[in-house]
């Protein structure tokens, strides 16, 4: 109990200790992680608000490297009696510009589909920038992934060949991003079945403020100055990165992503065209390829849905 108030405490405050404490970044970081604390504040409440009296969850700490542990989320619903001895598997990943997050983002979400599906769920982090740029996040993800599927049989009941992947924002990008493992595509048994992304980052070849506007859009923005903040995973590692599917998916190969993929795509969002773009080439791809049936890639579109709108859904931001 203590260890999980001391972690929930570092991760709060993880932007004001950061802006204040950490001298190896540059001061054009800090300052802009000191004025992100007090957003931290009001977008980390709303959606773990709802968990500090009622925990669908179990919190684990993953032994998946050597020197530190990653935090998960735990979700095991009652689910629909299948009669299968092992329940399918399931891992999301948070959103957070990969600046930061909390695992309780998608916790929502998470219950939802344990009990509807009767799936092991797991909402897993990764470390952040600006103190660790690309390909950290994603390689914690990687490995992250590999442990919980080496080690879903045996811990809970949980089938690794009856895998799916999601996440939102950030956390869509690395979901997307993790395909490129070979065991996680292919022929591989422990290939992902379906990809889910909520208003996923696709395209990191471009700075924030390169990409295209959409119509619906404010036209001012007034936290446009953190966008170097928010640009600070992949600016550093982007010239030698630029041809890299797990830094900008939407370069991924068809071959390597599973047969189903559902895109929830917001109007009001400025990730809208490299979203509609990537499920475009991937589907005309594959009609080339003589694909049969129902798309590969299956979009939903929010009109007048805004960037990160499902994560406050329950909190009265319902559109």
């Amino acid at each position: 109990m203590t260890h999980s108030f001391l972690n929930g405490l570092r991760i709060f405050f993880r932007p004001l200790m950061v802006g204040l404490f950490n001298t190896t970044i540059s001061w054009s970081m800090r300052w802009r992680m000191l004025v992100l604390q007090q957003f931290v504040f009001l977008t980390y409440t709303i959606p773990a608000a709802p968990y500090l009296f009622r925990r669908p969850f179990v919190t684990e700490y993953l032994p998946v490297f050597p020197q530190r542990s990653v935090r998960a989320l735990v979700f095991k619903g009652k689910g629909k009696g299948t009669g299968r001895k092992l329940r399918p598997l399931h891992i999301d990943i948070h959103g957070g510009a990969f600046i930061g997050g909390l695992a309780e983002q998608d916790a929502r979400m998470c219950e939802m589909w344990a009990n509807e599906t009767g799936a092991i769920v797991l909402s897993i982090t990764h470390r952040f920038a600006p103190e660790h740029v690309f390909p950290v996040a994603i390689d914690d993800v990687d490995a992250t992934v590999q442990w919980i599927k080496d080690n879903a049989e045996v811990r809970w009941g949980a089938d690794p060949t009856l895998l799916t992947i999601s996440g939102s924002s950030a956390g869509g990008n690395m979901a997307v991003a993790s395909t490129q493992q070979p065991d996680c595509h292919g022929a591989s048994p422990t290939a992902y079945k379906g990809i889910i992304t909520a208003y996923g980052v696709y395209e990191l070849r471009l700075s924030p403020w390169q990409k295209p506007v959409p119509e619906k859009m404010p036209k001012s923005d007034p936290t446009s100055f953190l966008q170097p903040l928010f640009d600070s995973y992949a600016a550093p590692a982007r010239t030698k990165h630029i041809d890299d599917p797990r830094l900008s998916p939407i370069l991924a190969s068809r071959e390597t992503l599973p047969n189903r993929i559902l895109m929830v795509i917001p109007e009001i969002d400025i990730l809208l065209e490299e979203q509609t773009n990537f499920a475009k080439r991937i589907n005309e791809e594959d009609e080339r390829a003589g694909w049969v049936g129902k798309p590969r890639v299956e979009t939903m579109f929010a009109p007048e849905g805004f960037h990160g709108w499902l994560e406050y859904h329950s909190a009265g931001f319902n559109n």
